[in-house]
């Protein structure tokens, strides 16, 4: 059951709001099928990753599958040798829809790779990928009417590159050149970050390439040119230029009409996406309501617009659900819904020293205005030198968790601001089940992480002072809710997690009981 307040049908006459979802979906690509919507988004380290979703109506989501389960298993990717992805992974994709096969593609600077996946049906068969050297930045994918299919991607200038008919890599003898030099002059003459995010489309004849640019002293702005033929020449304009919502494309609805769907920076909880209406005006597109970004949308609001990429998991699958990606490449060796039928098991399999050095913590988004994440767990499987919890996981994280030491339990708060964690208040454990509670409040960015205990998962106590979350560019992703257990002394020591619910608002519905 997902204890989404918001989840209730709000009355047929209201309208969606903006941001739609608020959560962290950046990079999004949006690509329309008849009457329902595809789109794909960047997860960067985590994994499965690259997420694929569905929509009716370009406000609620849903999310349908990931277009691969690891990008590799090299050190970075598996958290081993000191090394990591944090940051890096797969960056911004491009979600296309050609002859009947669903194409998205997206790159790494982890493995120096592009990569091309595909599939007839995103919801019921397995994505095909092929990848070359090198990795093309911010690219996108785009198949021209007369059979030619290119990538155009790249910083500041804008370069087109033409690929092989299978995709496997760019073309001998193809086309490869710059299009657009120095994208950024578009918006002014001093560019903080030069012309980047790269998405291209044909309409009515015409070529529009939209990028993302930030004008020193000013906002993250999105910017468009276009061409009557694909090489160019080309010519630009600002396209939107408020609150710093920028970066994404255009898609049309069945019935004619427009939207731009860009993102916003927004603190800890992310990247959040907007939509917003746009029109067309000699032959270029106009974003927003006299060039503001709007509150609503004429769209009816219908609920929930988080529920389906957000989920309570009781455990009582063969797998995990769409809303869970693991920090990291998962051991697999280490983790199972088998061992103990209807729960959780994460084992340890080494020692790590936090919780952003363990592997198998599993993770998915948190979301505002408020939320909170509540796990029920089993501890008596632990061992001496073992941590187990949930985390508000970004570079500066903080933690509720359960601690083994001289034989004796314990819940502690831990937090990381700097660059070692620090234990906070805690409290005696002197039974193996509990319940564990992070919330978090992103209201008017106050980015807020508190942390609660229970002993019954009924009564509540409070553990600690609110912590305040960052976001940085360490990690270049909004702060996850995530389950972990790892050792510090010895490995072998497991933990079984009974049930995580997710509920809208400060302090959610927990799991009332463990299952025996």
């Amino acid at each position: 059951m997902i204890a989404l307040a918001a989840c209730l049908l709000m009355s047929s006459g209201e309208k969606a709001k903006n941001p739609v979802p608020w959560a962290d979906v950046p990079d999004t690509s949006i690509v329309r099928v008849g009457d329902r919507y595809y789109m794909s988004s960047t997860t960067m380290h985590l994994s499965p990753g690259l997420p694929i979703m569905k929509s009716k109506d370009l406000v609620h989501w849903k999310l349908v599958s990931y277009a691969y389960r690891t990008l590799g298993e090299d050190d970075a990717l598996t958290l081993q040798n000191g090394k990591n992805a944090y940051g890096k992974g797969s960056w911004a994709s491009s979600l296309r829809y050609h002859d009947g096969v669903f194409y998205v593609s997206t790159f790494s600077s982890t493995t120096g790779k592009t990569y091309v996946f595909s599939t007839r049906n995103p919801e019921r068969e397995a994505w095909k990928a092929v990848s070359f050297s090198p990795s093309l930045h911010d690219h996108s994918l785009f198949f021209d009417d007369d059979g030619r299919v290119y990538m155009a991607y790249g910083a500041g200038d804008i370069r087109l590159v033409e690929l092989k008919a299978d995709l496997s890599g760019p073309k001998p003898g193809g086309y490869d050149d710059v299009i657009v030099r120095d994208a950024s002059k578009v918006a002014g003459p001093k560019v903080g970050l030069r012309a980047e995010g790269s998405q291209l489309f044909k309409v009515n004849g015409k070529y529009y390439l939209c990028n993302i640019t930030w004008p020193q002293g000013g906002m993250r702005t999105e910017i468009v040119h276009r061409a009557d033929r694909i090489t160019g020449p080309y010519e630009g304009r600002i396209l939107f230029q408020d609150q710093g919502v920028a970066q994404g494309g255009l898609v049309d609805t069945p019935d004619g009409r427009w939207y731009a769907y860009l993102f916003q920076d927004h603190g800890a909880v992310g990247r959040i996406p907007y939509l917003v209406p746009m029109r067309w005006e000699d032959g270029w597109p106009v974003v927003g309501e006299g060039g503001k970004l709007p509150a609503t949308l004429d769209i009816p609001a219908g609920g929930s617009t988080v529920s389906g990429i957000v989920a309570s998991d009781e455990f009582r699958g063969r797998k995990l659900g769409l809303a869970w990606q693991w920090n990291h490449n998962p051991d697999d060796r280490l983790w199972s819904l088998a061992a103990r039928p209807g729960w959780l098991r994460l084992t340890t399999g080494r020692v790590d020293a936090e919780v952003t050095q363990a592997r198998n913590t599993l993770t998915q988004r948190t979301f505002g205005p408020e939320c909170s994440g509540t796990a029920a767990l089993d501890v008596s499987g632990m061992r001496d030198g073992d941590r187990a919890g949930v985390v508000a996981l970004m570079n500066r994280y903080a933690t509720v968790e359960v601690r083994m030491e001289n034989g004796a339990k314990s819940i502690v708060m831990v937090t990381k601001e700097s660059a070692e964690p620090t234990d906070g208040a805690s409290a005696p454990l002197g039974q193996n089940r509990v319940f564990l509670r992070a919330a978090c409040d992103f209201r008017d960015q106050a980015d807020l992480a508190t942390f609660a205990y229970s002993l019954d998962g009924k009564a509540w106590t409070p553990l600690g002072k609110p912590f305040r979350l960052r976001y940085d560019l360490v990690h270049f992703m909004g702060c996850r809710f995530g389950l972990f257990n790892y050792a510090t002394a010895a490995p072998g020591g497991h933990v079984d997690f009974d049930a995580f619910h997710i509920a809208e608002g400060h302090v959610g519905e927990g799991p009332t009981s463990v299952k025996p």
